[in-house]
């Protein structure tokens, strides 16, 4: 075990970040475990926190299995393995209706009547508890780019060793304290891993923005 929780995961990950120049950063957590990694952060560095909110697009016969995902209406899917596995554009269409009314649901809940912020020319670090298949970083990450952001930062506790190099090669900035190149779930790098409930990470946002 690497982490304690999800609290200690973002302690760590501060001290990291302090080093950086982050004057005038936001940083953008992915809910819901993600929120709790990201207010230990944004506390200890006093930076503001928001949130965007992606969702994955699962494989018909796997809900677990990312086939894709979208955050704020942008797509990302994966072309090569919906082709591998036979999967029709009339699913994709309907699974992605489905997770963008869910996607609008949760931000209307979190942001509790919040405005989202100007992202454009700003320095983000995109926090999460961690990278499993890479799918809606990566949707995240498209969304991000596409808001004229200054300079991205992906901050994250633990995630495969390949998705972490092919990330790099891309040219993205990243702090990762862990990629190990076997990898099952990012759980099994924490002592504790509950599922984060809706009412912490509202409770966390709304603590942070006062």
């Amino acid at each position: 075990m690497l982490f304690k929780n999800r609290q200690d995961a973002g302690r760590q990950l501060a001290t990291e970040l302090k080093p950086l120049e982050l004057n005038e950063g936001l940083i953008i957590a992915l809910p819901r475990g993600g929120v709790v990694v990201a207010a230990e952060i944004a506390d200890i560095l006093d930076l503001p926190l928001d949130i965007i909110i992606p969702r994955k697009i699962g494989a018909p016969f796997n809900s677990e299995l990312a086939i894709g995902a979208l955050v704020e209406g942008i797509v990302f899917l994966n072309d090569e393995l919906i082709s591998e596995l036979g999967i029709d554009s009339a699913y994709i269409d309907s699974a992605v209706a489905k997770e963008k009314k869910e996607a609008a649901r949760r931000l209307a809940l979190y942001r509790h009547g919040r405005s989202s912020p100007d992202l454009k020319g700003r320095t983000i670090i995109i926090v999460d508890d961690g990278i499993a298949t890479g799918a809606t970083m990566r949707a995240s990450l498209k969304y991000l780019k596409s808001k004229g952001v200054m300079r991205l930062i992906i901050a994250i506790p633990v995630a495969p060793h390949g998705i972490i190099q092919k990330l790099k090669s891309e040219g993205f900035e990243i702090v990762c304290l862990y990629s190990p190149i076997d990898f099952d779930a990012v759980g099994e790098f924490y002592e504790e891993f509950p599922q984060t409930q809706d009412a912490e990470v509202i409770k966390l946002l709304m603590n942070l923005s006062k």
